[in-house]
């Protein structure tokens, strides 16, 4: 992977640093990870400043991407991995990864009713997952608004 590394980032204009491999193998090692994850896993190897930097370069060169899986920063993962999209848990965090062959009637859908192409790695569902979940009468619906319907005459 050095190789493929430097050779990418010199084509497009880089130079293969310490700080980068150590970011992109930090991300490959975590699997999912915001900046500030990667940070932490680097021991202070790396400041933060220095982390971004190289997480939009290697967004850039396709080498990582990113999801906003919370209100935080964006979350990062490894580009080599399967393309998936994300379900979160709003009540424990959990990530689940799904393959998009899943989502595969609803993409279809929006291509088809709407002439939108769906960019799944960027796809976060969020929910509540099973160990979370309670009775669906129970559990108010964030958008739920009720309209006074006019009485039959």
């Amino acid at each position: 992977m050095p190789d493929e590394l430097a050779s990418r980032l010199r084509g497009s204009g880089y130079r293969l640093t310490p700080q980068r491999q150590l970011v992109l193998a930090a991300v490959e090692a975590l699997g999912h990870a915001t900046p500030d994850e990667v940070r932490d896993h680097l021991e202070g190897a790396v400041n933060t400043s220095t982390v971004y930097r190289n997480l939009e370069v290697l967004e850039e060169l396709g080498l990582v991407r990113h999801t906003h899986l919370s209100d935080r920063a964006p979350t990062y993962h490894s580009a080599r991995e399967a393309e998936h999209f994300h379900l979160v848990c709003r009540e424990c965090q959990r990530v689940t990864s799904v393959d998009p062959s899943q989502a595969a009637p609803f993409l279809e859908q929006m291509r088809t009713v709407h002439g939108f192409v769906t960019d799944v790695g960027h796809l976060a569902i969020f929910g509540r997952c099973v160990d979370c979940s309670t009775p669906v009468a129970s559990v108010p619906h964030a958008h739920h608004h009720t309209h006074p319907h006019p009485a039959p005459e």
